[in-house]
């Protein structure tokens, strides 16, 4: 017999708590590595979309564009209930509080082996997380 299924995350960071052969849902909680203290990098999928959707506590969106004058890195603070899409190879990262809680969907054949990672340099770093602090 079917039943519906319901499924939950509370611990950091972020769990597929949803998956099959075509796409991933998946709950996203602060961690410290997304925490404005600790962002270090920006990561890209190269042939897949991500959504994020913020249903409560507060994140922003860092991407970047590649330029012929360098990594052009902004910033998008996310409003709750509302669904925010990452096109494939944008350069980005989530910065959030600790009372944040995020759905986020994907392909389910997203993964590191067709996506990257940019480590920031400490310029950088610093430039997003003003970016951030000035929302």
């Amino acid at each position: 017999m079917l039943k519906i299924q319901q499924l939950e995350y509370d611990a950091q960071g972020m769990s597929r708590v949803f998956e099959n052969e075509k796409w991933m849902v998946g709950i996203k909680n602060w961690k410290p590595e997304n925490d404005v203290t600790g962002i270090d990098c920006l990561e890209r999928h190269n042939q897949t979309h991500e959504l994020f959707i913020l249903l409560s506590g507060s994140c922003v969106l860092l991407y970047a564009n590649q330029t012929d004058r360098g990594l052009v890195i902004e910033a998008e603070e996310m409003q709750p209930m509302k669904v925010y899409n990452i096109p494939p190879s944008l350069w980005h990262n989530t910065v959030t509080t600790k009372d944040v809680k995020m759905i986020l969907v994907e392909d389910s054949s997203t993964g590191m082996e067709n996506s990257d990672i940019l480590k920031l340099t400490r310029e950088q770093v610093e430039q997003a997380q003003r970016l951030v602090e000035g929302r």
